[in-house]
């Protein structure tokens, strides 16, 4: 499965819009006045899926992931010096960017690729395509990749 986030150009917080490989909306994303970043993730049809937080006060940044209404873990950030490298303490994800932070790969514990994903450039707003390996897993590489920018954005 294959998604396209783009961030949309004129909004006050982060706004994005996620759409399928035929170009179809599949999620909307909404960012809220907070300490930190606060997403709100929703379907096509407008219904709450997910809540990305960033964690205030913390040396390394930490996220808060809520899907459904209920906690489903973090995803912090890992003390690298070339290439970026999170950890997500819900299903033993890790990810692992590269030197220039255009491409990331999330993968297993098994080492799987559970998505690849990779930044276009030469447009106006950040624009990423997500390569989902199974389509249960759109939902959580779509929060990875939500963290991931958020963190770009609050360290520039």
């Amino acid at each position: 499965m294959r998604l396209l986030f783009r961030q949309r150009m004129f909004s006050w917080f982060d706004s994005y819009d996620i759409y399928d490989e035929a170009g179809n909306p599949a999620f909307r994303v909404e960012g809220r006045l907070s300490w930190g970043h606060k997403l709100e993730i929703y379907d096509a049809e407008g219904r709450h899926l997910a809540t990305l937080r960033e964690k205030v006060l913390t040396f390394l940044p930490r996220f808060e992931i809520e899907i459904m209404g209920v906690s489903f873990g973090s995803l912090r950030k890992e003390l690298t010096f070339f290439r970026p490298r999170f950890t997500l303490d819900f299903n033993g994800w890790s990810v692992e960017g590269s030197f220039m932070e255009w491409d990331y790969a999330i993968t297993a514990p098994d080492g799987g690729l559970v998505a690849a994903v990779s930044k276009e450039l030469l447009h106006w707003t950040d624009t990423y395509v997500i390569d989902v390996a199974r389509e249960e897993n759109a939902l959580p590489a779509l929060l990875v990749v939500l963290a991931i920018d958020a963190e770009k954005c609050s360290r520039s």
